[in-house]
């Protein structure tokens, strides 16, 4: 049980006591060789080989890929301590090389395969990076554009111009036991990685995260969610970016526990990827447990089925509530009987058939999608973390759960919640500091000595973290009402028709918002409701849509009081993606971008 300091509401401090011993010595390479070690035929990974064609890996094997790339980096000039850049979908060769640079000695420095040539040099100046491996020629090009402002860059490699094969040419004449004595370099206190922050607020900032800091956090981490770890034949298909934190634990988590992994980065094929690896057990954000639920929605509606598909989403959600309740009424559980075979079984064969548990994180899932995955027989885990604290700092657990909130701090981790509501955290998980950045990483930190996340939150009675929203994006109206936009923002886009919400109203008299369409439902929506054209241009004035939009405006503000709620919303023609730089890689929106691009849309609502 965790201790807790208690309040008027809920309480302003809780930790939960370490329950594991954090090794003190090696590092996150040791995992590989001892695997290698003590069952070399055991499938580490499955590879992608063209098509529906998958190839297992062994733990020897990847130990071998991994040594003769990493003998080539010291082959190349790299010395212990130099930064080497990775930018790259996901996708095996990823995790090879990630290890094959802390085999070496080295740090890795992970950049987003979509980011700009500015960003791009901006994190290679930055980390000071000797080298770089890209995936293709366009990120070859991008690189090309700014080489002239990157003097400590040495090395371009290329691993669709085969550079794994490159470098293990380059590293014919290293020894085995060079490369472990490199590899034996690194301790808990090193530098293992520097992972840029998106950018939400500014330029990016390298965060610095130890060898120990994943060691810490997965030590706990995997124990906690043993579950998903440990059961048997225990596997996962990874689609999200391994520039990311959240991806990059599972990806260590799945080496240390022999868990197979596969990567994919082709989206639009997923669903025929997940039948064919049949994950154990998924990670995503948020957007991609909306979109799931849209596109089954949408296909029910298209196939006459819509009110069917409506009144078992409200008993799956009814039977979830009654689980937390401790009582489930009989007309739900026969109710839920008879959409188990009709209804839910299709939904969990669209996930392959085998996952029991998914892990969500990077923002809010929401109450309503949480009871309702959960009550299909897919249990989403909700956690909370940032890059600064190398992934989670809470998580909820598969029986330690409660639905809307983010969990509780995992063992050896401490929340407290400050005077103005922000939720700051002591851990061993919590980085060391922002590159080359005292003065940010004194901001961070402040004088209590604990981090700032910048989140405003509050922590309940039994120590589960509740995130209410960004305290540098709480709205104040001219009436002096303090709104927390992510509550309203998370429940207008669950809608099927709605991929992005921006809440505004700082200084005006009201709350209002900024609503983009999705244009994957509108064409069936469209087709379904005799509309002429599904381009979102051609129907932000269509009365039918309008109604839609407002329906999943009047939802959200039953969460709120009046004075926070929704007045007024504008449909805009055209959505807000990550190329048109309004979206971070991981989702999230850009609010100080969409709202200088959008003043003129935003000064409308309040002429």
């Amino acid at each position: 049980m965790g201790r807790a300091a208690g309040s008027v509401r809920g309480v302003r401090e809780y930790s939960t006591p370490q329950t594991l011993a954090v090794p003190r010595t090696g590092n996150l390479t040791d995992d590989v060789v001892r695997n290698a070690a003590e069952a070399p035929e055991a499938v580490a990974f499955r590879r992608a080989a063209g098509g529906d064609v998958w190839t297992d890996v062994t733990t020897a094997d990847f130990l071998g890929h991994v040594r003769a790339v990493a003998r080539g980096l010291v082959g190349a000039g790299i010395e212990v301590g130099d930064r080497v850049a990775l930018m790259s979908r996901t996708r095996y060769e990823w995790t090879v090389l990630d290890y094959a640079i802390w085999f070496a000695g080295a740090v890795t420095v992970p950049i987003y395969e979509s980011s700009s040539p500015e960003q791009i040099a901006w994190i290679l100046a930055d980390s000071g990076a000797r080298a770089v491996i890209a995936e293709d020629s366009g990120h070859v090009t991008k690189i090309a554009s700014v080489r002239t402002e990157l003097p400590d860059l040495r090395h371009v490699w290329v691993i669709d111009d085969d550079a794994v094969r490159t470098l293990t040419a380059k590293g014919a004449d290293i020894g085995d036991d060079t490369v472990e004595e490199r590899r034996r370099t690194a301790g808990p206190g090193d530098l293992a990685t520097i992972i840029y922050t998106s950018g939400t607020t500014g330029r990016p900032k390298g965060c610095m995260v130890t060898h120990g800091n994943f060691m810490t956090e997965l030590a706990v981490a995997v124990d906690e969610l043993e579950r998903l770890f440990a059961a048997e034949d225990a596997r996962t298909l990874l689609f999200l970016p391994l520039a990311h934190v959240f991806a990059r634990i599972i990806q260590i988590g799945c080496v240390q526990t022999r868990t197979t992994m596969a990567h994919t980065s082709d989206i639009k094929r997923l669903l025929p990827q997940i039948q064919a690896i049949r994950p154990t057990f998924v990670l995503a954000v948020p957007r991609v447990f909306e979109k799931v639920f849209n596109t089954a929605s949408q296909r029910a509606a298209a196939d006459g089925k819509g009110r069917v598909f409506d009144r078992a989403v409200e008993v799956a959600i009814s039977y979830s509530r009654g689980v937390d309740a401790g009582r489930i009424p009989l007309r739900v559980r026969v109710e839920h009987a008879v959409f188990k075979r009709i209804v839910y079984g299709k939904l969990q064969q669209a996930l392959g058939g085998d996952c029991a548990f998914a892990v969500s994180g990077g923002a809010p899932l929401g109450d309503r999608l949480g009871h309702f995955y959960r009550g299909i027989g897919l249990n989403v885990l909700e956690g909370y973390g940032l890059t600064e604290t190398t992934g989670a700092l809470t998580v909820n657990l598969p029986d330690a759960q409660k639905i809307g909130t983010v969990g509780r701090p995992l063992p050896g981790t401490a929340v407290r919640v400050t005077d103005d509501g922000e939720l700051v955290f002591r851990g061993g998980q919590v980085f060391s500091g922002y590159w080359g950045n005292e003065e940010a990483t004194a901001e961070a930190f402040g004088a209590d000595g604990w981090f700032h996340t910048g989140d405003v939150g509050e922590v309940d009675d039994e120590g589960f973290v509740r995130i209410t929203g960004r305290k540098k994006e709480i709205l104040v109206t001219a009436g002096g009402k303090n709104v927390a936009p992510a509550v309203l923002e998370d429940r207008v886009r669950a809608h099927m028709l709605i991929s992005q919400c921006l809440v505004v109203g700082d200084g005006q008299p009201f709350i209002a918002a900024l609503i983009t369409l999705d244009a994957e439902s509108l064409p069936t929506w469209a087709e379904a409701n005799g509309k002429p054209s599904s381009d979102p241009a051609d129907l932000v004035a269509d009365p039918d849509l309008l109604a839609e939009v407002q329906a999943a405006v009047d939802e959200a503000n039953h969460a709120v009081s009046k004075a926070e709620s929704i007045r007024k919303f504008t449909v805009l023609p055209h959505d807000w993606t990550e190329e048109a730089g309004q979206v971070t890689p991981s989702l999230k929106l850009k609010r100080n971008v969409v709202m200088r691009q959008c003043r003129e849309d935003i000064a409308a609502l309040y002429a």
